[in-house]
């Protein structure tokens, strides 16, 4: 059975918590647990699987990513599918479609001489989502996803979501230094995007018909920078058996309680992955076979209520700085940005200006915090 203490950093790894709790008699160095996150994906979509070890730097838990390993596909007819690390820690293979009708399980092999293997796994694919739509409440935005499936035999669902918005600085910079900026070269509109971090679950097993409804998926605050143009939300359903359901709901019940840490109950690590050459070995994650489905929406600004207020955590200000001996020295460093030029009477209207206001990179600049160009779905 696993320890409290180590349940509570496993929820932190796995579910994305962004608040870390550091529980007395923690793990140690020694004891770096192999984590797994991902699915062999049987459809047209390619497989990504992640390793990683848990390990406790000093106050702050971090995550090593587990690279060199040898990673494969196994079917329950004796058929193999490699995987290649494309990235430290992240193994693919390109779409596998994979038959239906037979069982796989995942073989790794670390670069310390230790060999991991799942459970075969019967194939769960996905339904389509129906839709994803949002409530507009008072202070926040609900988004949620409505899903079903006619032949009752999904019942377990988990989403992930990656989000995109557009977004301005508060401030439109029109000079850089003392000279104007073209066009090309504002920095007043950005986009910017973000994952989901926490488990997403709903379950259809104790209701007549296999529907979801309205299963919320996330929350945005009325004042979120999020929503001040244009949002959007791409929505991947996965189907889970009922043994991963549990998994993924002990987790998020752990991980993700309204109250304090004594209100989950400790529980048994329900993984299907084992240590071939150490038995006794804790092994975090769970693996699911199937393929996804997803959607995505945008969501404009004006969908919103008129009374929803965008606004920055930063405070914003203008300043002034003017002329030493013909240069800005504030502007020899990155964290300010210049705005518009002053020009004091006479008018140098072709002139060079006389001071520049300013303000910080985080208010007159989006780039501090997003990119130009708009992601390739955007429309």
């Amino acid at each position: 059975m696993i320890k409290w203490p180590h349940l509570l950093l496993i929820v932190l790894l796995l579910a994305g918590c962004k608040k870390v709790f550091n529980p007395p008699g923690a793990l140690s160095d020694t004891n770096k647990y192999l984590v797994i996150d991902g699915i062999i994906n049987t459809g047209n979509d390619s497989t990504f699987i992640r390793l990683s070890r848990t390990k406790k730097f000093d106050t702050v838990i971090v995550i090593d990513k587990e690279i060199g390993a040898q990673v494969t596909v196994e079917s329950d007819a004796n058929n193999s599918y490699p995987l290649l690390e494309i990235n430290p820690g992240t193994y693919s293979a390109a779409p596998l479609t994979l038959d239906n009708s037979h069982k796989y399980r995942l073989r790794i092999k670390t670069t310390d001489g230790k060999e991991y293997l799942s459970d075969f796994v019967q194939v769960k694919n996905a339904p389509p989502i129906d839709s994803v739509g949002f409530v507009a409440k008072p202070s926040m935005v609900q988004i949620y996803v409505n899903t079903h499936d006619p032949t009752n035999n999904t019942k377990y669902y988990r989403w992930e979501y990656s989000e995109a918005w557009r977004f301005h600085a508060t401030y439109q910079s029109f000079w850089i230094g003392a000279s104007r900026r073209d066009s090309s070269q504002f920095i007043y509109y950005c986009y910017s995007k973000d994952t989901s971090s926490y488990i997403t679950l709903s379950s259809s097993a104790q209701l007549a018909q296999d529907v979801i409804y309205q299963a919320p998926i996330t929350t945005i605050p009325s004042s979120s920078e999020k929503i001040e143009i244009r949002y959007s939300i791409f929505v991947k359903q996965y189907a889970l058996t009922s043994d991963a359901y549990n998994f993924w709901n002990n987790l998020h019940k752990n991980g993700e309680s309204n109250g304090t840490i004594f209100d989950a109950q400790p529980s048994d690590n329900q993984t299907n992955y084992h240590c071939v050459t150490n038995p006794g070995e804790i092994v975090i994650g769970y693996l699911s076979v199937g393929s996804t489905t997803t959607k995505r929406i945008f969501i404009n600004r004006d969908q919103f209520p008129a009374s929803y207020n965008p606004a920055y955590s930063r405070a914003c200000s203008i300043d002034t700085a003017y002329e030493d001996k013909g240069e800005y020295t504030i502007f020899n460093n990155s964290f300010v940005t210049a705005i518009n030029g002053v020009f004091f009477s006479p008018p140098l209207a072709f002139g060079e200006p006389n001071a520049v206001t300013y303000s910080s990179s985080d208010c007159a600049d989006c780039t501090t915090r997003g990119v130009k160009a708009p992601p390739p779905f955007w429309k």
